[in-house]
């Protein structure tokens, strides 16, 4: 059976949304540059690295398009208290988008939307 590895996000500036999604998740990290590698702020393909807890990695990549319709797949988060982390998110660049009774729907610094749920059922 096949298993989740890898998703990868189509950005416009690879580094600055990554770092983007490291303060959003729970123990997730930019992998480590060797002396070989691109400057990370160069970087067009970014890794970021699950922790110890496990999870599919995160690739963020350059692409020269721009997103011009909504995502076709998208991450639902969780947070123990629901309330305080949308004000995290917002306060982090999340744009609200809009809210339903299970759910509130937000964008990324470069629109790609996600979902922060309201209960971890």
């Amino acid at each position: 059976m096949a298993r989740i590895r890898d998703i990868v996000v189509d950005c416009a500036y690879a580094p600055a949304l990554a770092r983007w999604w490291v303060q959003v998740l729970d123990d997730y990290e930019i992998a480590p540059y060797g002396e070989n590698d691109p400057d990370p702020d160069d970087d067009p393909t970014v890794l970021v690295l699950p922790g110890p807890g496990g999870g599919p990695r995160l690739w963020f990549t350059q692409v020269p398009e721009p997103k011009t319709v909504k995502d076709r797949i998208h991450l639902d988060l969780t947070a123990d208290d629901p309330v305080a982390e949308l004000k995290r998110l917002t306060g982090l660049g999340a744009r609200f988008l809009w809210e339903t009774d299970g759910l509130t729907v937000l964008a990324d610094p470069e629109d790609n939307e996600f979902c922060l749920l309201k209960t971890d059922d």
